[in-house]
C-alpha cells in the first residue's frame, strides 16, 4: 500500500507543535498511531517508521517533542547533547503533546482514543509509557526499548495500576540503559497492576536493535521478530474495520 506524507502543526497548551504525518494513499484510515521520537528528533528514521505505519493502513502521526526548545533533530553522534534535551521533557509535558495528537485525531480525523495506539522508541519508549498511565481508553501501547521508565528522574512505574491498555514491551538483553534488574521490576508492576502485557526480551540485543539507521546496532535476528510482534498485536488490538 502506498503512502503520502506531509508536516502539519497542532496547537498545543505549550505553543504550535509540528507533526510529521503519514497517510495511506485512497484510503480513509480508520485507525491510527502516534509514533513517538527517540532522543534525536523526528530524524528521517522515525519518519521512515511512520510511513511504515501508513502502509499497512494506519494513520501515523510523530508529534516534535521538541517543540518547545526550537532544536528539531540532532545527529546520532549528539547523545551528549540530546540527553539534557529529554530530561526537561517530565510525564506533564509529554501528556500534554500526545493529548494534542489524539485532540487532532479526534477532531479532525474521526479516529477516537480507542482507535489509536502509542508506538515508542527510546525516549519515546519511555514517553509512549508515561502517556499511556495518564490517558485512558488507548487501544494499545508498544514500547521499543524505553529507558528511565523504572528508574531515573522521570520513571513512572508507580503509575502502572492507571494503565487500561494492553501493552508490548521489547528489550534487549545486553541493553545497558535497561538493565535485567529494571527489566523485572517493569515485569512485577505491570503483573501486580494487572495490566494486559507481552515484555520480550532479546537475546544478544543492545539498545537501539531496531534502528536500522544505526547498523552497528541494529540487530537482524531480532528486529524483525519484534516488529513481527508488533503488527500481529497491533491488528490484534486494533484491527481495520
Amino acid at each position: 500500500m502506498s503512502n503520502t506524507s506531509e508536516w502539519i502543526t497542532l496547537p498545543t497548551a505549550d505553543g504550535p507543535m509540528r507533526t510529521y504525518t503519514a497517510r495511506p494513499q485512497g484510503l480513509a484510515a480508520d485507525r491510527a498511531v502516534v509514533v513517538l521520537q527517540e532522543a534525536f528528533g523526528v530524524n528521517d528514521h522515525i519518519q521512515d517508521i511512520a510511513r511504515r505505519f501508513a502502509s499497512r493502513g494506519f494513520l501515523a502521526l510523530a508529534p516534535d517533542l521538541f517543540h518547545r526548545n526550537g532544536v528539531g533533530t540532532l545527529a546520532y553522534d549528539q547523545h551528549a547533547e540530546a540527553m539534557p534535551l529529554i530530561g526537561d521533557i517530565g510525564p506533564d509535558l509529554i501528556t500534554t503533546d500526545v493529548s494534542a495528537v489524539l485532540a487532532h485525531l479526534a477532531d479532525n480525523e474521526n479516529i477516537p482514543d480507542a482507535r489509536t495506539a502509542l508506538v515508542g522508541f527510546c525516549f519515546g519508549g519511555r514517553a509512549a509509557f508515561t502517556a499511556a498511565t495518564a490517558i485512558d481508553d488507548l487501544a494499545a501501547t508498544v514500547v521499543f526499548y524505553g529507558p528511565g521508565i523504572a528508574a531515573g528522574p522521570h520513571a513512572v512505574l508507580d503509575r502502572a495500576k492507571s494503565l487500561d491498555a494492553p501493552m508490548l514491551l521489547h528489550v534487549g538483553d545486553e541493553d545497558p540503559t535497561i538493565p535485567g534488574d529494571h527489566v523485572a521490576a517493569i515485569g512485577t508492576a505491570l503483573t501486580a497492576a494487572g495490566a494486559d502485557f507481552e515484555q520480550h526480551v532479546y537475546p544478544k540485543a543492545g539498545h537501539a536493535f531496531a534502528c536500522d539507521a544505526r547498523p552497528h546496532l541494529y540487530e537482524a535476528d531480532a528486529a524483525p521478530v519484534a516488529w513481527e510482534r508488533t503488527w500481529s498485536f497491533l491488528n490484534r488490538h486494533l484491527p481495520a474495520c
